[in-house]
């Protein structure tokens, strides 16, 4: 057998069989250094053996009738697209402490609760920790999960047989590795592939459909660990958000093979593990009485994959003693934010050249629209004259660097979830939408921003 000389990256664990000086996968420059030869090995006969596939005519495919499977968690089937397709393979990623074992060791539970056999497999963790948390988080261990601590992936797979497992559970990829590909070690880009291949294989089997999801690792630069050929292997891509200093996380799927690409859902981490916010619009909304009229809140839709979600935008606005006034935003880019004071300076005839600025959400959610652009100036103009905007008002629309409103996407949508929560009025653009049938809402149509701020706070 010849040797081979091969150089890793000490960042990303990218081997090479020449020394490079920057990494191809990673881009850290001078991270490669030699490590010991190894030998080609034959790949074994189980694996080396090739399937044979007969080619179909696409009519006489035949499609099952039940091809999902419903966790019961209604957030995660939402971003699913419709629960886990039975022969499917996801992949579930976030920064470390984002939730991923916890959020696939409650599917786990609700799955076996339905008779079904899952298998949970960690190279990261013991089965004794494991147990610690199921016992945290699940109300009943049901007898229908089994559970494997082994990095090595020969293990698993003969597990997967014995025990017959409807869903998979691998946690985490990048701790797996096979004994035909030793001796390298867990988390090299090849071992990675080839095990996420080879369950991969296992899901779709014809004769015993299986579903896998595997739990992906992140680097610091908060991407997937590994090559980006393991996000076009699998079905679903699932990127879990969220600082684990705060309650609130969200999933997207930024991959779905049977589903919605960009879909979100919401969830709120608590003792007891995630719990799955069913209808966010009231989740990102302050309750107050009818007649609780507070200054500096306004109201808007947000589009988080095809579902409008209502929220709230906050601003506290105060006088600055110092020649550069503050400028602070969590929830938005801060030269978004500098734009629109500045257009609400011009435009709006407010002054704040003396002000400090502070503006956050209700809840943690970002603001990634333009659509959101009037309700955040309208929040500011509430603060400066320390007058309420009434609870049931909300803003729908960009403004331009003119002053003028402009539409934005999917308008119908938006108002629609406004009308359903019982909003009473709601400012868009001039000639935004169409008409549609609505029961509680009024829609106002302005052309620019003075309209709207005379309208809802009066004039200077």
């Amino acid at each position: 057998m010849k040797a081979k000389t091969v150089y890793k990256c000490v960042e990303c664990g990218y081997e090479s069989l020449k020394w490079m000086g920057r990494c191809v996968e990673c881009g850290a420059w001078n991270s490669f250094e030699e490590i010991s030869s190894i030998s080609n090995k034959k790949v074994s006969e189980t694996n080396a053996k090739k399937v044979i596939s007969k080619a179909l005519k696409l009519v006489n495919v035949e499609v099952g009738t039940n091809q999902r499977i419903l966790t019961g968690i209604n957030e995660f089937d939402r971003v699913m697209g419709g629960g886990v397709v039975k022969d499917s393979v996801t992949i579930l990623t976030s920064p470390p402490g984002g939730g991923k074992s916890t959020l696939t060791l409650a599917i786990a539970g609700e799955i076996a609760k339905q008779g079904k056999r899952v298998l949970y497999a960690t190279g990261e963790e013991s089965d004794s920790q494991i147990k610690n948390r199921a016992d945290r988080i699940l109300e009943q261990i049901h007898e229908n999960i089994w559970i494997i601590a082994d990095t090595s992936l020969n293990s698993v797979l003969d597990a997967i047989i014995e025990v017959d497992a409807d869903l998979i559970i691998a946690d985490s990829i990048q701790t797996f590795a096979l004994d035909e590909f030793l001796p390298a070690r867990a988390g090299n880009p090849t071992q990675t592939m080839e095990c996420a291949n080879t369950l991969v294989q296992c899901a779709k089997n014809k004769e015993r459909q299986r579903a896998v999801i595997l739990i992906g690792q992140m680097n610091k630069n908060d991407e997937m660990a590994g090559l980006r050929s393991l996000e076009h292997l699998v079905d679903t891509v699932l990127l879990m958000e969220g600082n684990h200093e705060e309650d609130l996380r969200s999933i997207v799927a930024t991959k779905n093979r049977f589903g919605s690409t960009g879909e979100m859902g919401f969830f709120t981490m608590t003792e007891r593990g995630l719990i799955s916010i069913d209808n966010p619009s009231e989740y990102f909304v302050t309750k107050r009485e009818k007649n609780e009229m507070v200054s500096g809140s306004t109201i808007t839709v947000i589009r988080e994959g095809s579902r409008p979600v209502i929220s709230e935008i906050e601003s506290l606005v105060s006088n600055s003693f110092t020649p550069y006034p503050s400028r602070i935003c969590e929830a938005m880019k801060k030269d978004q934010m500098n734009t629109l004071i500045s257009i609400l300076e011009q435009k709006g005839k407010v002054s704040l050249y003396d002000k400090n600025v502070v503006i956050k959400t209700t809840g943690g959610i970002k603001l990634k629209e333009q659509a959101v652009n009037l309700a955040v100036i309208m929040c500011i103009a509430s603060s400066v004259y320390n007058k309420a905007i009434p609870w049931d008002y909300a803003f729908i629309a960009d403004v331009g660097l003119t002053g003028e409103l402009k539409k934005v996407p999917s308008i119908e949508t938006r108002v629609k979830e406004l009308d359903r929560m019982g909003f009473a009025k709601v400012f868009i653009a001039k000639n935004a939408m169409r008409k549609i049938i609505l029961k509680n809402i009024e829609v106002i149509e302005c052309k620019t921003l003075i309209q709207v701020i005379t309208y809802c706070i009066g004039k200077k």
